[in-house]
């Protein structure tokens, strides 16, 4: 597969069936984040019955992608207690489960027997594997795709892993 990399609403666009997405890191600097995280640490909170304060491309994706028929699954692996920012998380995740995700949390510490992958990535429909790489502070540094069957099967598998033992995010407490 070219290592050119379409943006994620075009990935999405193209799904028909599951799209999945692990997240292993406690801090991320993405930029785009940068202006809301500041915001949550200075009180801000979004009130979800004014979508048009917090909606946005992401989520017009999401539930697009949603009423075609596709399963969109987050695992998040996190250390306790959480990072601030992935208390950050926590609290902005109603917003996916509003777009159609369905989101759940693993203790880190409930990890140790699992093997898993080396980077945050999304599967799309079991056929390929957006790895997305941070650099150690969690500023992004690249995506990268994967489409070789071996490598994607594998993936899918440790996904499915932290999958069956995390827990749902309405039951998961920070």
């Amino acid at each position: 597969m070219p290592q050119t990399v379409p943006p994620f609403a075009e990935l999405l666009a193209a799904c028909r069936r599951s799209a999945v997405h692990l997240e292993t890191r406690d801090v991320y600097g993405v930029v785009e984040e940068d202006e809301d995280f500041a915001a949550w640490r200075d009180g801000r909170t979004y009130n979800l019955d004014h979508r048009s304060s917090w909606w946005n491309g992401f989520h017009d994706a999401v539930a697009d992608a949603v009423g075609r028929g596709v399963v969109m699954r987050r695992a998040r692996v996190v250390s306790e207690p959480a990072s601030e920012y992935i208390r950050y998380e926590y609290s902005c995740t109603p917003q996916n489960l509003a777009a159609g995700e369905d989101v759940r949390w693993l203790p880190r510490r409930l990890a140790s027997d699992l093997l898993l992958p080396g980077n945050d990535l999304w599967i799309f429909d079991d056929r390929f594997i957006r790895f997305s790489l941070f650099d150690g502070d969690g500023r992004f540094v690249q995506d990268v795709m994967e489409d070789a069957p071996d490598v994607v099967k594998r993936h899918a598998e440790a996904f499915e892993a932290v999958w069956q033992r995390a827990i749902r995010h309405a039951d998961y407490r920070i």
